[in-house]
């Protein structure tokens, strides 16, 4: 790890090859461990009112902050051990490997017409409800969720990383937790998840917009084109119901020549989203493609973090 120049690209490279060739830590994972922490604390600041869900998510996001802070500052001035820490952060963060082997179990599972196997594991990919699902709609919902994953699970942590290093991998990874913990919409957390739920929405403006760019640079290896990815994007970006998943699964639909959108149901509430792209439907047999583009999103936001990183550190 370099100790003076570089250190914060080779912290944010370090963390994805871990990831790539580790995968998620298998005990003890940090991510797991805020979750129930975070549980613990929402537990017992929960009310009916939004600015209760406002101290949650100050404190859940601010205590982690903090910390992470108080680590990168206590390295003083040798860069190499804020490398090292900021790749143990990336590497607990992101999620990339464990995110396409999902997809490609459950892609298989529809190749082969082993509808309840899929059913099964599509709950770990996204909210939607497995149990509506056709074939089809499995593949659907597979291509719709690894784009709005890889944008979470692994350009968010890059981005941040190579803006605020190791505290910007952790406020956002605790941000995005949250979200995904209070911040749906439910009889008990319509009001208490707000906070958390808007903060998430302004975390991820940067990097969906990246994931975006990032797709239609990658957009070839899939078969795309970078000018159609654009278009689309520029035309479909705002049909979804959220401000930065629309433009992400736009420029998956644009990439892959697809038709993404459509009926929804999401914790028993039918939801009709507007169409993204032009293409037919996706099928089981669009899944392995739309793997083989979030590897290549996650390679190109890793190479793009690291020039971003080396800027800064060279400029200090």
């Amino acid at each position: 790890m370099p100790s003076r120049r570089g250190w914060l690209a080779a912290g944010l490279v370090a963390g994805v090859v871990a990831d790539e060739l580790l995968g998620d830590p298998q005990r003890r994972h940090p991510v797991a461990g805020y979750g129930r922490a975070a549980g613990w604390l929402e537990r017992r600041l929960w009310a009916d009112r939004v600015d209760a869900g406002a101290a949650f998510t100050a404190i859940a996001v601010g205590l982690p902050v903090v910390g992470a802070v108080v680590a990168d500052r206590g390295f003083g001035s040798h860069r190499g051990g804020r490398g090292a820490l900021l790749a143990v952060v990336v590497w607990s963060s992101v999620g990339g490997r464990q995110l396409r082997e999902v997809g490609e179990r459950i892609g298989a599972l529809l190749e082969e017409g082993d509808l309840d196997g899929a059913r099964g594991w599509l709950p770990w990919l996204g909210g939607g409800d497995p149990a509506t699902l056709d074939v089809d709609g499995g593949a659907r919902a597979v291509v719709e969720s690894l784009a709005e994953n890889t944008a979470d699970s692994v350009v968010g942590p890059l981005v941040w990383g190579a803006l605020l290093g190791a505290p910007g991998v952790v406020g956002y990874r605790a941000i995005n937790t949250l979200d995904a913990m209070v911040g749906h919409r439910s009889p008990r957390y319509e009001r208490f998840g707000m906070p958390a739920a808007r903060l998430d929405d302004l975390a991820n403006l940067l990097p969906s917009r990246v994931t975006a760019a990032v797709t239609a640079l990658v957009a070839p290896v899939v078969g795309g084109s970078p000018g159609r990815v654009v278009a689309v994007v520029r035309r479909d970006g705002r049909r979804h119901p959220s401000p930065n998943a629309g433009p992400v699964e736009a420029a998956a639909a644009g990439a892959l020549g697809l038709t993404l959108g459509g009926p929804l149901s999401y914790e028993g509430r039918a939801e009709q989203r507007g169409p993204l792209g032009d293409g037919p439907t996706p099928t089981p047999s669009d899944v392995p493609r739309s793997v083989r583009l979030s590897r290549w999103i996650t390679v190109g936001a890793t190479v793009l973090a690291a020039v971003v990183g080396q800027g800064r550190t060279d400029s200090r």
